[in-house]
């Protein structure tokens, strides 16, 4: 069966709202909801299909795009390869040209909208930032509480509460002040044994290499409206996220670090090629900061983590 190469767009208004479109009944998936975009013809590059796709079914001409996330999925009776991209600026007032409904929606609301099983990664990309900040280890807690709200001012959107030391009662009081700073502002990533997933119903959860190689054949172990991440190093542990459906995954070390300046980088090349073999989004991890961005994206990765070089200065 072959692959059907489609053009999607996460298109966000100046808002901060996503456009949708209702599929027709007639179609393949008919009734859903989705991302706008169409197929690749053949010598088409993707940029070029989605600008042709967009403005047949929307009247909008895209003016500015970069590539979110790649998605292959198989259905009973088709296979397809989403290539998405994010527009954030286009000409014209988006209206369902073909007859379709249209909806803005807020990011948080996607969840309320039923769309295709090979969306649901897209999903979480939409709603996802481009940085994931990972606090150091080796701070008292009142300076690593002031980091932390010096970040959210300035924009931090996802946060890793890091428990470096194992689990003990300390990481669970930080985990209470930072879920109060986080809150309404910031989505908060806990640390820990899964036994406490119960006490913080706000938090997501980041789990350990170890622990996902643990728990990935039990499956998911937190409802799908709370975030469930996973730190891989390689393919074997990626493929362990995708079994245990989490949503999103930190891959590391991309480029030497101080934190394992013993372990062996990945480059972006092999990065790119564990990417390319996974259908979640990605932070690329390791050695790297916000200048970094814009190679992580063209790779494939939703953004980057990083724990030095997105802390803030807070002398």
């Amino acid at each position: 069966m072959k692959r059907v190469h489609v053009a999607a767009a996460v298109i966000r208004g100046a808002d901060g709202r996503i456009l949708i479109a209702r599929r027709a009944d007639t179609q393949h998936q008919g009734g859903l909801w989705e991302f706008p975009g169409g197929k690749v013809e053949a010598g088409e590059t993707v940029s070029a299909a989605l600008s042709r796709e967009l403005k047949e079914e929307l009247g909008i001409g895209v003016t500015a795009a970069r590539p979110l996330i790649k998605v292959q999925h198989d259905y009973p009776d088709k296979q397809v390869l989403l290539d998405v991209w994010e527009v954030s600026s286009f000409t014209g007032d988006p209206h369902g040209a073909e007859g379709q409904p249209l909806a803005w929606v807020n990011p948080r609301d996607l969840m309320n909208y039923q769309f295709p099983q090979a969306n649901q990664a897209i999903v979480a990309a939409a709603r996802l930032p481009d940085q994931y900040l990972i606090t150091p280890d080796g701070l008292e807690t009142p300076e690593l509480l002031r980091g932390l709200q010096k970040a959210i001012a300035g924009g931090i959107k996802l946060v890793s509460l890091r428990a470096p030391n194992g689990y003990d009662p300390k990481y669970r009081d930080l985990a209470v002040d930072a879920t109060g700073l986080c809150a309404g502002k910031a989505q908060l990533m806990l640390k820990g044994p899964l036994e406490w997933l119960g006490d913080f119903p706000s938090a997501g959860w980041h789990l350990t290499a170890a622990q996902l190689r643990k728990y990935a054949p039990k499956g998911r172990p937190l409802a799908k409206d709370r975030w469930l991440a996973a730190s891989c190093h390689n393919a074997e542990e990626l493929a362990l996220a995708e079994q245990m459906d989490v949503d999103f995954v930190t891959l590391s070390p991309v480029l030497p670090t101080q934190t394992h300046p013993n372990t062996a980088p990945l480059g972006w090349e092999q990065a790119q090629q564990l990417i390319e073999g996974f259908s979640k989004p990605v932070f690329v991890l390791g050695g790297l900061g916000p200048a970094d961005r814009q190679q992580a994206w063209e790779i494939g990765a939703q953004g980057i983590a990083g724990i030095r070089a997105l802390w803030p200065q807070t002398a």
